[in-house]
């Protein structure tokens, strides 16, 4: 078990598995087990630190999208946790594989951090990435060191590797609400489970974190993504016309290879006050059989 600081970017690994990470953004590019890569990332991606990376695992913080709420409005979409610098803190466990990342106010892209609320927001942030066997786990904890409230959003960008996206299911989702962006409308999931035959962008909120979301292809779960203090799930593949319209999603036909299922908390802000601290977790595993969990 070998953990490497290559500068720009961090490699754990031990005999079947291997996950980089990239300091800018603190975005886990890669993730592979027994050679075989588990996350998409675009091949147009940028990992020079001049934009934030297409794929992988992005951090979204302090806000989803773009969003009227005063405080927020003038953040550009997803905020500055995937475009800021964060500092590697260091090997906290060599069994598992476990490093920390943490960003503040001092590592923060500055254009962005001060657009939130005043600009004079004190916060840190450990983001927490363990390599196991057959998943990993990915952590995050805000801590308010501020003398004053603040709010925020969080979620884990995560785009999955699958073989063909029309080939691909998402299930334990039917019954929660959802919120579909593209026809700007909430309903309840009707769906036994979600499939692709176009573009998908939708928002389930408040699903129970017992609830173990599954991607399965041709019956065959290929990926489980299980959640802590997340009761939000993004579901999105942006299919022909937005990969065409996006120029770092490289080749244009990648959307048939990956789906994004991002764990969040973001149907509604996060308040802190001075002193607290907010703590989540995702861990994505492979293997398993299909499990129907209804709401």
């Amino acid at each position: 078990m070998t953990i490497e600081d290559l500068g720009d970017s961090v490699i754990l690994s031990d005999s079947t598995s291997r996950v980089s990470i990239l300091k800018y953004g603190a975005t886990v590019t890669s993730w592979k087990i027994d050679n075989v890569e588990q996350l998409w990332l675009s091949t147009a991606a940028k990992l020079d630190g001049s934009k934030p990376v297409r794929g992988g695992i992005p951090l979204v913080f302090p806000v989803f999208g773009k969003s009227r709420e005063e405080g927020f409005a003038d953040l550009p979409q997803h905020g500055f946790a995937r475009n800021s610098t964060w500092e590697f803190l260091g090997q906290t466990h060599a069994d598992p594989p476990t490093v920390q990342f943490g960003l503040s106010p001092e590592q923060a892209n500055q254009e962005v951090y001060s657009k939130w609320d005043n600009g004079d927001n004190d916060f840190t942030l450990i983001f927490t990435v363990t390599l196991n066997k057959d998943n990993i786990e990915t952590a995050i904890e805000v801590i308010n060191e501020d003398s004053k409230p603040w709010k925020f959003n969080w979620l884990f960008h995560t785009y999955l590797q699958v073989s063909e996206i029309e080939d691909t299911l998402v299930n334990n989702l039917p019954g929660e609400t959802c919120y579909d962006q593209l026809i700007a409308e909430t309903y309840v999931e009707k769906a036994p489970a979600i499939d692709f035959t176009g573009e998908v962008d939708r928002i389930y909120k408040q699903v129970s974190t017992d609830k173990i979301l599954q991607v399965i292809e041709l019956g065959k779960v290929v990926h489980n993504v299980k959640r802590e203090n997340l009761p939000d799930v993004v579901v999105w593949n942006p299919w022909i016309e937005k990969s065409g319209g996006m120029a770092d999603f490289e080749p244009k036909s990648g959307y048939h290879k990956m789906v994004c299922i991002e764990p969040g908390h973001v149907h509604d802000f996060v308040e802190l006050k001075p002193g607290e601290s907010w703590s989540a977790k995702q861990i994505i595993y492979k293997g398993d059989a299909i499990k129907l969990q209804s709401v």
